[in-house]
């Protein structure tokens, strides 16, 4: 069967990382993949190449003297003859969805990534995105494919076509992501800190909807009562060159404290090194990847209640209400300071919660029979 995957672009955000999770673990006995960037290759196109799976990249400015590049893309559809056509996030949505059907595609599957809309937090192009997108949800796409429960929910209040939706959820790969107490002794030697140092980490790049300013307030908050408790930030932006991050964590008293390592390549390893997570997030999440990251490596999260992160957690973490700091702060100190077996089970309870349903072979598979039946209803 022959896939072809239209994906707005090719960076290492989670819902493009989750491309090339997909992409490494298909069974290519049975399914032949092409990708296609909208815009330029990225930093994930060398990955996908490296599987032996073909990237275009057309460099698609969005831009009305751009139709061109869009008639290109067209003829590149009828190129490949897809069996399916899989686009990835909104303007893949639209202008892959409308690229394939006038390529004569019969079978088109979009995927939603986000979850809330806020109009303050929300560009007005990609509302505008969104709204045509729900219009044309109830003729264009054969069917949608949701990473959350939240973000079907929200979409379909929107006024996506309800009877097109399906739920997969993000997999993690659980050989990577491990308990690892080398990766613990690693990480503080690096950053020359005791053995028995406690971690608290928040992964993720430098964007408002991270909340990175409000996890300064809450640890913060948290370093009142465990000043021995040392933070562990890393993303793309986060380092000592984000001024509002050092002057947000210098107010709320723990730039000591504060270690911003930017953007890293060793995430599992990163994982593995800490006590606990944090997930500050306030809006725009569906099915936030570091969670199930974190507990595959063993590790207890402390998450705000956006998306389905309540639901990843469920009884092996902690949930508070999104821009609640101070609850934040108190719940991740009611982790830290239990005897250090009884977090170690929890997080053991966080790994069996992630093999029994976010397992990336398990869900890779529920990826091949959703194309499987695609095709068998075309």
């Amino acid at each position: 069967m022959r896939i072809l995957f239209i994906t707005t672009g090719l960076g290492t955000g989670g819902a493009e990382m989750m491309l090339l999770k997909v992409l490494t673990h298909l069974d290519r006995q049975r399914f032949e993949p092409l990708v296609i960037s909208l815009t330029g290759p990225g930093a994930l196109a060398p990955a996908i190449e490296a599987l032996g799976i073909p990237v275009q990249a057309i460099n698609l400015r969005g831009k009305f003297s751009d139709i061109p590049t869009f008639f290109r893309l067209i003829r590149l559809i009828k190129a490949f003859q897809p069996d399916v056509v899989h686009t990835w996030m909104y303007h893949a949505d639209l202008l892959g969805g409308l690229a394939a059907r006038l390529a004569g595609a019969k079978t088109i599957a979009w995927c939603l990534r986000n979850s809330d809309l806020d109009a303050t937090k929300t560009k007005f192009s990609v509302r505008f995105i969104v709204k045509l997108c729900a219009w044309l949800s109830h003729s264009l796409p054969t069917r949608i494919l949701s990473c959350s429960e939240q973000a079907r929910l929200i979409h379909e209040a929107i006024g996506y076509a309800p009877e097109k939706m399906a739920v997969i959820p993000n997999g993690f790969d659980l050989s990577r992501f491990k308990p690892d107490y080398e990766a613990r002794v690693r990480l503080r030697k690096e950053l020359d800190l005791a053995d028995d140092a406690l971690l608290v980490g928040l992964i993720g790049r430098y964007d408002p909807q991270k909340n990175h300013l409000g996890f300064c307030q809450a640890a913060g908050l948290l370093h009142q009562q465990l000043p021995n408790v040392h933070f562990i930030l890393a993303g793309n932006g986060v380092d000592d060159h984000n001024t509002s991050l050092v002057q947000a964590a210098t107010a709320a008293g723990i730039i000591d404290s504060s270690h911003f390592l930017g953007l890293r390549q060793d995430i599992p390893e990163i994982m593995a090194a800490l006590d606990v997570l944090a997930s500050a997030s306030t809006y725009g999440e569906a099915f936030p990847n570091v969670l199930g990251e974190a507990m595959a490596c063993g590790v207890p999260c402390v998450v705000t209640d956006v998306g389905d992160s309540a639901y990843i957690v469920a009884d092996t973490g902690r949930v508070v209400n999104p821009d609640d700091n101070p609850a934040l702060a108190a719940n991740l100190a009611a982790l830290l300071t239990l005897p250090a077996e009884q977090r170690q089970a929890l997080g053991n309870q966080a790994r069996q919660r992630v093999a029994a349903y976010f397992d990336i072979i398990q869900v890779v598979q529920a990826y091949e029979q959703f194309y499987r039946q695609l095709l068998k209803a075309s």
